[in-house]
């Protein structure tokens, strides 16, 4: 989709769109989940979806995507953070969307959630990469996801992001590789500038 084509579509979403942000701001408040200790948790949920604005049109396949892309952003933590299950995502994307776009926002976050884990490694592991791998859009908000805490972790210098850092560092070849499908469908695809905005962020550090 061009990107003009796209900001028609987000032009002529934009009090739904509005909507999920405030559903999605209002869950996380309501589990008191914050970012960082400091900011609520749309602060970070709003970096995310920043990306969705700014690249969304390189993976953006219909006019029928939009809104489960913009959701899938808003709400990829949901179930691991807010205690919603599958079926509530699809409940509450319905509020919005026919059945198959409920269905395409609610794979999409659940694709989003870390398995179960006792540690970082164990929590986003092969199978889950593979989930991600597998689901439209999900890559895309997952970079999305990593370039918004890329972004903030690298411009604060608390001891928590200051170790963070470090583990984004690493990660990133493994990171890239993981979510990458290696698909002809756009759905699944990255977009090279925001890889780029990425390593370009690393390489300063």
């Amino acid at each position: 989709m061009i990107q003009k084509e796209f900001q028609h579509c987000i032009d002529r979403y934009e009090a739904e769109i509005a909507q999920i942000k405030a559903s999605a701001h209002l869950l996380h408040e309501h589990v008191n989940q914050t970012y960082d200790k400091v900011h609520p948790y749309g602060f970070h949920l709003d970096m995310v979806v920043a990306s969705v604005y700014k690249y969304g049109h390189e993976v953006c396949a219909s006019e029928q995507d939009v809104l489960p892309l913009f959701f899938g952003a808003y709400y990829h933590d949901s179930i691991e953070d807010a205690r919603l299950t599958y079926n509530d995502v699809t409940k509450i994307a319905r509020q919005w969307m026919d059945e198959a776009q409920a269905f395409m926002a609610a794979e999409m976050v659940y694709a989003l959630t870390n398995d179960k884990g006792r540690t970082r490694a164990e929590r986003a592991g092969e199978r889950y990469y593979q989930g991600i791998r597998e689901t439209p859009y999900a890559p895309f908000v997952k970079l999305a996801d990593r370039l918004a805490n890329i972004t903030y972790s690298f411009s604060h210098t608390n001891e928590a992001n200051a170790h963070m850092k470090g583990v984004y560092l690493q990660e990133l070849p493994h990171f890239l590789e993981a979510i990458s499908a290696h698909s002809d469908d756009i759905r699944y695809s990255l977009p090279k500038a925001m890889i780029a905005e990425i390593e370009g962020l690393c390489a300063l550090h």
